[in-house]
């Protein structure tokens, strides 16, 4: 089995390649024209300037950044919102499953005492990066290895699902998409998953299973919420029927709402 925690946090852009292609978006190139900043691209990302995105992911691949990070750029183009960009850039200061669980516990707790939403939302913004949560905490009882490992699993299917709940995905996308796994640094195991997923049918059920407890559920509805873009009406229903399978309460997922959209608010460094 490969690394899920390594691959949940490429995935989420440790590193700053995320962040690197969420704020420096260059100018759509026309089909079959060279980029505007310069001549014609050589090395891996050549074969990328005629497509849409095309030269965006070909500075990253030219660009000597590809380190064991690079595939942070994949949830990039398949992100639409820019705040949801910046924040997964942020997000992985310690660790994308220590980071996805400080959101998360961040509105369980305050949920649980009562504080209000709009509370949880200003502190969230106050804070660029949300801290792990305290040792002590359910979000924190993963100390297994083999729990963490199926809890980085379930999160990266989250995610992937999120990701492609607008069915924007289609198959010239997948094959960019696929030839950028190719020039990044993942095991054949790891690129297999990412494909599988991105090529399986959308299954909100099979998000929802690994949560067997309300903290489990929190965590995977946060790390959804992260990605989704909400003023798209097809991710906007994919969450609501994730909420649903998950079986949160309303007010709980007002909570991590506040905590995640309080979190996006938060300018990325340099912007």
């Amino acid at each position: 089995m490969f690394d899920t925690r390594k691959l949940l946090d490429q995935f989420l852009g440790a590193g700053g390649i995320s962040d690197a292609l969420g704020q420096n978006r260059l100018p759509q190139t026309q089909q079959g024209q060279p980029p505007q900043s310069g001549g014609q691209s050589s090395g891996p990302a050549a074969n990328l300037q005629n497509v849409p995105g095309g030269d965006l992911v070909g500075r990253v691949l030219n660009s000597g950044a590809l380190g064991g990070a690079a595939a942070g750029g994949l949830v990039t183009l398949l992100m639409t919102n820019k705040k949801s960009r910046k924040m997964a850039g942020s997000v992985v200061k310690y660790g994308a499953l220590a980071a996805l669980g400080g959101l998360a516990y961040k509105a369980y707790s305050d949920w649980q005492s009562g504080k209000s939403v709009g509370a949880t939302q200003a502190e969230a913004a106050a804070t660029p990066t949300p801290p792990p949560p305290p040792d002590n905490s359910a979000f924190a009882g993963h100390a297994d290895p083999g729990e963490q490992s199926e809890l980085s699993l379930a999160l990266l299917r989250a995610t992937i699902a999120a990701a492609k709940a607008d069915g924007h995905i289609d198959q010239e996308e997948q094959s960019r998409i696929f030839g950028f796994l190719d020039q990044v640094d993942l095991d054949t195991e790891a690129k297999a998953f990412v494909m599988d997923e991105l090529r399986a049918p959308l299954d909100v059920d099979a998000v929802a299973k690994p949560a067997t407890n309300q903290e489990i559920a929190a965590e995977i509805y946060a790390a959804s919420l992260l990605i989704i873009d909400e003023a798209n009406p097809a991710e906007k229903g994919y969450l609501a029927m994730l909420a649903a399978r998950l079986r949160l309460p309303d007010d709980l997922i007002a909570h991590l709402h506040a905590s995640v959209d309080g979190a996006k608010a938060v300018p990325a460094e340099g912007s």
